[in-house]
């Protein structure tokens, strides 16, 4: 199903197009929006991401649905991160004190997964950023170095560096508890 779509898409159909964009965004969104946190910015990567995904079509390889999902995660991850270096946000290395959030609703003993995912977002831009591209998109450091133009022992000190302040802020959720 998707590789006829990619094929129409390729044909330059704005049906197909449209349908390719309604299968995607909301997901793509939700990608971007982790790394950018900023609803405005980030419909405006998505909609560049898109555009990108649409000019380049042409250039892609059909080789399984999956194949055209990571494709598409990829041209956004990128726009995103092109977002956060021309806002100049971007920042290694930051050590400004921690922001601790207030205690969340525990869901059958465990923490719920806004209070987790409001704990990312508020991690510093280089410690969230490579959080998400390593924890949670599955990139390598090699891969996350070239991505951000950054040593890979720089992407890997700055996983630690969020881990350890995710770390904090667990250790003192269950302070509170």
């Amino acid at each position: 199903m998707n590789e006829q779509l990619v094929h129409l898409c390729k044909e330059g159909q704005p049906a197909a197009q449209r349908e390719l964009y309604d299968r995607f965004a909301n997901k793509m969104f939700k990608i971007c929006f982790r790394y950018l946190r900023d609803k405005m910015e980030t419909e405006d990567a998505v909609m560049k991401g898109f555009l990108k995904v649409f000019q380049n079509i042409h250039k892609f390889e059909f080789r399984g649905d999956r194949s055209l999902e990571a494709w598409i995660k990829r041209i956004i991850i990128n726009e995103a991160l092109m977002s956060l270096r021309k806002r100049n946000e971007f920042t290694l290395f930051s050590e400004k004190a921690p922001e601790i959030a207030a205690p969340p609703l525990l869901i059958d003993g465990a923490l719920d997964a806004e209070y987790l995912h409001q704990m990312i977002a508020e991690l510093p831009s280089g410690y969230r950023t490579v959080f998400n591209l390593y924890a949670i998109e599955g990139y390598t450091h090699k891969e996350i170095g070239t991505m951000l133009q950054i040593n890979e022992n720089t992407s890997k000190s700055q996983l630690s560096k969020a881990r350890a302040r995710l770390k904090q802020k667990l250790e003192h959720h269950e302070e509170k508890r």
